[in-house]
C-alpha cells in the first residue's frame, strides 16, 4: 500500500509541470519539434519575388511608384504566373496618382493583396464563408489595417498575421482570423482560393473549436483549435525582377532589402513577410504536414503518467541490474515512439516524459540502493560471525537466498562441548579459563566456516554449527563430519603445549528442520528447531559415556561418503528407542562408502 501511494504521488509530481504548460516545458517541447521535424520538398506550385537593394537603388527608392508596380504586375502575369501575392499593404492613396493603374492591372489575376492587424483600425467584411458546426475557436485579431477600397475591389485580400510562441519564433499561422462579425481569411486562405478559382472556404468546427478549414477542389487542411496552421519551412525557389522565372507558378513579392520590411525570427531564422507566406502556402499543400492534434496533451499526459509509473515500480522493486535495464529499454522505446510521430507528422512531444522518467529511475535507485544497502548490511552483522566471509559476500550479493522468518531445510547440525570445563576452571584463573575458551572456540568456529558450515551461537563452552543453512551446501554431511574431524585433530595439537588436557565432544545429525530467524518480536536470533537438532545436541552430550570424541547418527552417516564404524545403539533422553550411532575411526581409510 505504500508502495503504491508513493508511486501514485510521484506520477502526479513529475506530471504538475505538464498539466501547468510550464513556460520552460513548453520551450523545450517546440525546440524538439524543431530540431525532429523533416523538411519536405516544395510543391512547384509557388516562388518567391525578392525586390533586392539594387532593384530599389534602380528604381529610385522605395515605395516603388504604383504605376511601376504595375507594370510589375502585368509583366509578371505576361510569363505565365499563376496569380501574384502581393505581401505589401496599400492603405493610403498613391502620391503619384497610379492607383487606378495598378487596379487595373490587378484584374482578372488571382492577385491577393496583404492586410496586416492593427488594433483599433476596424475590420473587414466576412466574405465567402461557410461554417459546419457551432461558431466557436478562431484567432482573434484587434482591428485590421485594409487596403484603398479601389485595390480591394481588384483583387482579393488577406490578414497577414504571423504570431509567435512563447520563445517568440513563427510556427504557427493561422488560416482565418476571429472578428466580432465573424472569420476573415488569412493571407494564406486567399493564395488557395485564387489556385482554385473558388469564392468560398468552409470552415469545420468541433466542440474545442476549429478542426479544419476546407477550400473546394483541395484536401481538408486541419488546423488546432485556433484554426492554425504548422508550419513547414520549404525552401521554395526564388527570383528577382530581372530572371522573372515565374512560369505556371504563383509569386509571393515582397522585399528582402535591409529595413523596409519586418523580420520574423523563425526556427529556421529571420524571414520577411512574402517568405513566411510562401512557407504557409507550401505547408497547406503538404498532405502528411506535420500538426499538433487536438488530443496531443491528453496523449503526452497519459504516455508520461504510464510509462512512468512503470519506471519507478521496477527500478524500485527489481535487482539494481534488471532495474536499470528495465527503464533504458522504456526509455529507448519512448523515445523512438516520440522520434517516429514527430517524424510521421504528428507532433505528440514526450521531452518531458523522458525526463520524468529519469527523475523517478534516480530517485527509485536511490531508494532500492539504500534498501539493499541496508539489507547487506543487515546480513553482514547478523552473520559476519557466524559464516565465512565469502559466504557473507554471497548472502550480500543475493538476498534472496536468504529466506528470512523460518522455513524448512535438510541441513546437517553439529554441535561440540568442553568437556570436564567446570572442574578445569576450578584450578584456573578467570583470565586462562577465558583463554582457554576462547581458543578452543576460535578453532571450532575456524573449522565449520572452513567446511562451509555457520556458526549458529555459543551456548557456554559449548557451540552449535548449521551445515546447508542459510546457503545451499552440497555434501553437508560430509563437510560437517570434516569439521568435527579437524576440531579433534587440532584440539590435539593444542593439548601438546597445556598443562590440562582439554576433551571436546561432538555431535553430527542430519536432518528437516526450520531455519530461520527465531524469538519475539523484539529479539530474535537465526536458529533452527526439528528433531534432528535435538538429537545432534544428544549425541554431543552422550560422548563421554560412550567413550567416543564424535558420535554421527543414522541420517548423517547413510548419506556420506566415509567409512564409518558402527557403534552399540544408545538410548538418549526424549527418545524411547535406543538410536543407531555412529563413530570416526583414525585407524580407518577416507574411502568412499558404498551406499
Amino acid at each position: 500500500m505504500k508502495s503504491l501511494i508513493k508511486t501514485i504521488l510521484v506520477v502526479l509530481l513529475l506530471s504538475v509541470p505538464l498539466i501547468m504548460q510550464w513556460t520552460p516545458l513548453e520551450i523545450i517541447k517546440l525546440k524538439t519539434f524543431d530540431a525532429l521535424v523533416t523538411e519536405k520538398q516544395q510543391s512547384n506550385y509557388f516562388t518567391v519575388l525578392n525586390i533586392t537593394e539594387e532593384d530599389i537603388e534602380r528604381e529610385g527608392g522605395w515605395p516603388l511608384p504604383r504605376a511601376r508596380l504595375a507594370e510589375i504586375q502585368r509583366e509578371i502575369i505576361a510569363r505565365g504566373a499563376l496569380g501574384v501575392g502581393w505581401t505589401v499593404a496599400f492603405p493610403q492613396k498613391d502620391r503619384l496618382g497610379g492607383d487606378e493603374d495598378f487596379a487595373e492591372s490587378l484584374l482578372g489575376s488571382n492577385s491577393i493583396l496583404a492586410m496586416y492587424e492593427n488594433e483599433g483600425s476596424g475590420y473587414p467584411n466576412t466574405v465567402g464563408t461557410v461554417i459546419m458546426g457551432d461558431p466557436v475557436g478562431g484567432y482573434p485579431v484587434s482591428g485590421v489595417v485594409q487596403n484603398i477600397e479601389i485595390l480591394r475591389r481588384s483583387a482579393a485580400q488577406g490578414i497577414a498575421s504571423a504570431p509567435v510562441d512563447v520563445d517568440q519564433l513563427v510556427r504557427r499561422i493561422p488560416l482565418l482570423m476571429k472578428t466580432p462579425d465573424g472569420w476573415v481569411s488569412a493571407f494564406g486562405t486567399e493564395v488557395l482560393k485564387a489556385l482554385v478559382g473558388s469564392d468560398t472556404y468552409i470552415i469545420k468546427t468541433n466542440q474545442n473549436g476549429i478542426q479544419e478549414v476546407v477550400v473546394q477542389g483541395l484536401p481538408p487542411v486541419a488546423t488546432d483549435s485556433l484554426g492554425r496552421k504548422w508550419i513547414s519551412w520549404v525552401n521554395t525557389d526564388q527570383t528577382t525582377l530581372e530572371e522573372m522565372n515565374v512560369n505556371q507558378r504563383f509569386v509571393f513579392i515582397g522585399t528582402d532589402a535591409v529595413g523596409i520590411l519586418p523580420q520574423v525570427a523563425s526556427p529556421v531564422g529571420l524571414l520577411e513577410p512574402h517568405k513566411i507566406q510562401a512557407a504557409l502556402a507550401e505547408s497547406i499543400l503538404i498532405q502528411d504536414s506535420p500538426r499538433i492534434p487536438d488530443w496531443s496533451f491528453a496523449a503526452e499526459l497519459a504516455i508520461l503518467l504510464l510509462t512512468v509509473a512503470i519506471v519507478w515500480l521496477l527500478v524500485l522493486n527489481l535487482g539494481v541490474t534488471i532495474g536499470i535495464t528495465s527503464f533504458l529499454m522504456i526509455f529507448g522505446v519512448t523515445a523512438a515512439s516520440g522520434v517516429y510521430l514527430i517524424q510521421s507528422g504528428m507532433l505528440i512531444d514526450v521531452t518531458w516524459t523522458l525526463i520524468s522518467q529519469f527523475f523517478a529511475a534516480s530517485g527509485a535507485f536511490y531508494l532500492n540502493f539504500r534498501t539493499q544497502y541496508r539489507l547487506r548490511q543487515q546480513i553482514k552483522k547478523q552473520f559476519e560471525h557466524y559464516l565465512d566471509p565469502r559466504q557473507v559476500k554471497e548472502l550480500q550479493k543475493d538476498p534472496d537466498l536468504l529466506k528470512l522468518g523460518g522455513e524448512l531445510r535438510y541441513c546437517t547440525f553439529l554441535f561440540t562441548d568442553l568437556r570436564g570445563f567446570t572442574s578445569m576452571s576450578e584450578k584456573m584463573t578467570p583470565e586462562e579459563v577465558a583463554d582457554v575458551m576462547n581458543t578452543t572456540l576460535t578453532i571450532q568456529v575456524e573449522e565449520i566456516q572452513r567446511s562451509g558450515g555457520m556458526v549458529d551461537k555459543f551456548i557456554g563452552d559449548a557451540c552449535m554449527g548449521i551445515f546447508s543453512a542459510p546457503l545451499d551446501l552440497s555434501e553437508h554431511q560430509n563437510k560437517a563430519i570434516e569439521a568435527a574431524v579437524r576440531i579433534q585433530e587440532r584440539i590435539k595439537k593444542l593439548n601438546d603445549t597445556m598443562d590440562q588436557e582439554i576433551q571436546i565432544g561432538v555431535g553430527i545429525q542430519s536432518g528437516v528442520a526450520c531455519v530461520g530467524n527465531m524469538g519475539s518480536d523484539t529479539r530474535f536470533d537465526y536458529t533452527a528447531i526439528g528433531n534432528c537438532v535435538n538429537e545432534a545436541a544428544r549425541y554431543e552430550s552422550s560422548t563421554k559415556e560412550v567413550g567416543v570424541d564424535i558420535l554421527i547418527g543414522y541420517e548423517c552417516a547413510k548419506s556420506c561418503k566415509y567409512l564409518l564404524k558402527e557403534l552399540e545403539p544408545i538410548k538418549v533422553k526424549g527418545k524411547r528407542n535406543k538410536l543407531r550411532v555412529f563413530t570416526w575411526d583414525s585407524s580407518l581409510q577416507l574411502l568412499p562408502q558404498d551406499c
